[in-house]
């Protein structure tokens, strides 16, 4: 699944080739995929200019020039990918074949035809979607913006936060309350293994736990983690290519996150793979002692 530094990056693609560009048409072959009204279309869509583009968590906003704005989400297997009229494109979000092949597709779910090209929305498993709502109190009335908590790599997030978020859900797995969306927006399963080995906390430890020690420690890394993604294009390690038609190098450094049975970097231990918070996930268990709660 696209997480946040791969939406980061396709967002910060996006940024370079789209604003100031007409959208002349939207097409679909899926209609859960573009759940928008032929009306809204038609008087807020069509001929709108792209403002700009903006993320939140994991979703992409693009405020347009007629006061609404054109919110996507990848979710599981959705792919961005753009197409100018000439020269090189780009193409990011779940890697698979189709961010490098000939479009449209058989992924391909919404097809956008820019003053300058074309911008392709593919998503094989038909999970993610195109919407649009009035930019006026957008953050504030849309259903899944108003509940994201903040955002981990803004300097306004301070540890005092992250550790008042952590302390409301002192029975919840460590895992788990830094994987919940309410809590922190955009952090998913790689990051959430990096960054949790990065400060020697098992995952299985219940949030209450954890010293403020490291909880400090945590704060840092998923901060450190995910901005070192972004720099490297994000975490795809297979067809993932970035505005500048890079691949994605984040996984060639990863440390834990599919390592398993690969000895630790750190003490020469086997690095293990166990479940967490639903997700599978990789540890050092010499490095991550689980802290149990004394009888």
């Amino acid at each position: 699944m696209p997480e946040l530094p791969e939406v980061e990056t396709v967002r910060l693609g996006l940024q370079e080739f789209l604003p100031g560009q007409a959208i002349l048409s939207i097409n679909t072959d899926w209609a859960n995929s573009l759940p928008i009204a032929d009306e809204l279309i038609e008087n807020y869509l069509l001929n709108a200019k792209v403002e700009s583009v903006k993320r939140r968590g994991k979703l992409i906003i693009m405020p347009l020039t007629s006061k609404y704005s054109l919110l996507i989400h990848l979710k599981m297997t959705g792919q961005l990918v753009y197409r100018p009229n000439s020269g090189k494109g780009f193409g990011g979000g779940h890697p698979s074949d189709s961010l490098i092949d000939k479009l449209p597709n058989k992924s391909t779910r919404v097809t956008i035809k820019l003053s300058d090209g074309i911008l392709f929305f593919n998503d094989q498993r038909k999970f993610g979607w195109v919407k649009l709502e009035k930019s006026q109190g957008l953050y504030r009335n849309n259903a899944f913006l108003s509940k994201l908590g903040p955002e981990p790599l803004e300097d306004s997030y301070t540890f005092e936060l992250f550790n008042a978020a952590i302390q409301r859900h002192p029975n919840t797995s460590i895992k788990a309350a830094i994987l919940d969306q309410t809590v922190l927006a955009g952090v998913g399963n790689i990051y959430a293994d990096e960054s949790l080995f990065a400060a020697r906390i098992h995952p299985l430890t219940k949030a209450g736990l954890v010293s403020t020690i490291k909880l400090k420690r945590l704060y840092k890394s998923i901060r450190e983690v995910m901005s070192l993604s972004i720099s490297l294009g994000g975490s795809s390690d297979r067809n993932y290519v970035d505005a500048k038609g890079n691949k994605g190098s984040y996984l060639k450094f990863a440390k834990v996150f599919r390592k398993e049975g690969s000895p630790c970097p750190e003490c020469g231990g086997v690095i293990k793979k166990i479940r967490a918070a639903g997700r599978g996930t990789h540890i050092c268990p010499r490095c991550q002692k689980l802290v149990k709660p004394k009888s």
